[in-house]
């Protein structure tokens, strides 16, 4: 039987759950189509899921129509789980690109867009929710057109829109689904889109175009016949308007889906890092990704994997070339929502699980150890908000390692860390939500722990040179200590530690006691206890006693000098920036800048593709505590943004004295 796996993708909200159901019902896989509102859909099945309302993995749904075997990949649509997205799109061979019929082309959408564009995939575009009051295709084609890159063309319209949304009608045949009357008003727009739509199929194919600018009339049937070849080729991307709450056009897209989108056997061969190539057949090495992983509580560890090549079955034995294992696998399945079915094989084209082979991690390539090949890892983001956790209690705090890396065995974009200089326990996402449902997953596992905003590791600098003398002396009895050195220290970047003295003065075997003493006071600096960096040091004179002169002495007195020079070399307050990439529709851009303005922000560039807009910028930390849940508010859910760590810049002087009040009154009651 032919197989097709094709990933649903696209913004939140736009309904792509809801059209996996309406795919399941119109197949007849299931006798009832699930409700997201409900909680009973087949592809949000976890607890999470079922509580907030929306997808948080990638669900994977199986069905059958016209003798082909259809894997769904329902992926979520919030950026925070851009793993999932991911991995999902990077599964499949050609990829449904979802949007609403309200909404357009929002920031979820560009990022799937130039996710399958990554990947060279064939897509097609679905414009859903055209039963809903305000419902507009054709201000969405026009949308799509000017947005999105690449050869759109709406290859069927509405009959009608909002309430009275009854079917669609192909624009080559003028076939209605289901069949009626094409209504006389539709008319004008019909003729316009078969002719966008007819240019846009003779430039796909070199032969046609040159008949067609002769002048030769191209029949219909070879018309069609090119059209399907080119959406299979993925150099024309179809839009398809549907309703999935009342079905209307979702047999339509099921026929698209089965005889316009490439089989897992048509996708060519597949090329490895090392320059390998893989057929995409059942006879061919074996050769699999694992593309996501998650942890059943009865089952343990699921990997879920795409076979690219050849075939596996029970008792084989394959190599993770990723890790430079191999291991036996013992149990195939083949996953349908929430349930396995065991199978005897997976063949090239399949999506299946294994189980009980813990070593295996996301983004794991598995050969066959004879012919071994490795495919490139699945590239994520870094992380874009960050919490501090506390465990609540001795037990939660014995337990938390584990669960933290049973959630990053599923999730490996969640990043834990402890900040040396706050002593703070950080778990890092890409987003509020994606950290907020962790922290009730870490719940789940018994592990109760409190959040909040990160404490701000500032730093402290100087902006002057200055010098001053650090002398220990100590007489007790016996031997003494003793150690004296002049430094002169002055502002540069990095740390940096030289030697001016002459004649003598102090031996250079204590030299790098003076630097570790130097390195010590850093680690506090004047003005609120914060390190000091970007310092130049330079030993210029001092004295010794042959008795009593020794390693750790001079080692205070570097210390003690570096102490005395701070006062006089004008410290100043630094805190950390990062530069911020936030993606938005270019209609908020005034909202976009306002904001920034207000986080002390210094935008950088401003890029417009479509109708969004891309803003770089470089905010300080302090800033960006709230930016995910104030972004999500400012944009109506339809902005995204990544952050990176750019240095440290000086704090205005009128914050710096309240962050310095405030450390100081910190450190007394410590």
């Amino acid at each position: 039987m032919p197989v097709r796996v094709v990933s649903l993708a696209g913004h939140s909200g736009a309904g792509k759950t809801t059209l996996a159901e309406a795919l399941l019902f119109r197949s007849g896989a299931i006798l009832r189509a699930g409700r997201v509102e409900d909680g009973t859909a087949h592809s949000d099945h976890t607890e999470a899921e079922k509580a907030h309302g929306f997808s948080i993995q990638t669900g994977v749904l199986r069905l059958t129509h016209a003798q082909t075997s259809v894997t769904v990949l329902d992926t979520p649509g919030y950026a925070d789980f851009v793993r999932e997205i991911r991995g999902g799109i990077r599964a499949a061979d050609t990829a449904a690109v979802v949007v609403s019929a309200l909404g357009g082309v929002e920031v979820g959408t560009e990022r799937v867009w130039a996710t399958a564009d990554r990947f060279e995939m064939p897509r097609l575009i679905v414009v859903n929710k055209m039963d809903r009051e305000r419902a507009d295709f054709f201000a969405v084609l026009a949308d799509l057109r000017a947005s999105l890159k690449g050869p759109v063309a709406a290859a069927w319209l509405p009959l009608g829109q909002g309430a009275d949304f009854a079917g669609v009608v192909n624009v080559l045949t003028g076939e209605a689904s289901p069949p009626q009357a094409t209504p006389p008003a539709l008319g004008a727009a019909l003729r316009e889109a078969r002719e966008a739509l007819t240019d846009a199929i003779v430039e796909t194919d070199d032969d046609l175009m040159a008949r067609y600018l002769e002048g030769e009339e191209v029949g219909a049937e070879e018309l069609q016949a090119a059209f399907w070849r080119a959406v299979h080729a993925g150099t024309l991307y179809p839009v398809l308007p549907v309703s999935a709450q009342s079905g209307v056009g979702v047999d339509v897209l099921l026929d698209l889906m089965v005889r316009g989108l490439r089989s897992a056997r048509e996708r060519g061969p597949l090329t490895g890092v090392d320059g390998q190539t893989r057929e995409p057949l059942p006879d061919a090495p074996f050769s699999a990704r694992v593309w996501r992983v998650s942890v059943d509580p009865f089952v343990g560890k699921l990997a879920y994997v795409r076979v690219w090549s050849g075939t596996l079955r029970p008792g084989d034995t394959v190599r993770n070339t990723t890790q430079g294992t191999e291991m036996r696998v013992t149990h195939l399945y083949v996953p349908g929502g929430k349930d396995l079915t065991e199978v005897p094989e997976l063949p090239a084209g399949s999506i299946g699980v294994l189980t009980k082979l813990p070593e295996l991690h996301a983004g794991d390539t598995l050969a066959d150890p004879a012919h071994p090949m490795q495919y490139d890892p699945l590239w994520l983001p870094d992380p874009a908000h960050t919490l501090a956790i506390v465990p609540l209690t001795r037990a939660d705090e014995d337990r938390l390692g584990a669960a933290l890396a049973r959630l990053r065995e599923e999730d490996p974009t969640l990043v834990y860390s402890r900040e040396p200089q706050t002593g703070e326990q950080l778990l890092s996402g890409m987003g509020e939500m994606h950290l907020n449902i962790a922290v009730e997953k870490l719940a789940a596992l018994g592990v109760n722990v409190r959040t909040s905003p990160p404490r701000i590791p500032y730093r402290e600098t100087i902006h002057a040179p200055c010098e001053a003398q650090g002398k220990h002396r100590k007489q007790s009895g016996g031997h003494g200590q003793y150690g004296d050195c002049r430094i002169r220290i002055e502002p540069g970047e990095g740390f940096a530690f030289r030697s001016a003295v002459v004649g003598g003065a102090i031996p250079g075997k204590y030299l790098p006691s003076i630097e570790k003493g130097v390195q010590d006071a850093m680690q506090k600096g004047s003005l609120a206890g914060y390190p000091l960096q970007d310092v130049h040091v330079t030993v210029l004179d001092g004295s010794y006693h042959d008795v009593d002169s020794s390693d750790i002495a001079f080692r205070t007195a570097g210390s003690l000098a570096l102490k005395n020079a701070l006062d006089g070399a004008r410290p100043g307050l630094l805190e950390p920036v990062y530069q911020l990439r936030v993606r938005a529709p270019a209609s908020l851009t005034g909202d976009l800048i306002s904001d920034l303005q207000t986080r002390r922000a210094r935008v950088q560039g401003m890029d417009t593709s479509g109708t969004v807009i891309t803003v770089t910028a470089t905010v300080p930390q302090a800033e960006l505590q709230t930016y995910s849940a104030d972004l999500r508010s400012l944009t109506g859910d339809r902005g995204a943004f990544s952050v990176k760590p750019h240095g440290y810049q000086p704090v205005p002087e009128h914050l710096a004295r309240k962050i310095i009040e405030a450390r100081k009154g910190e450190l007394a009651g410590a």
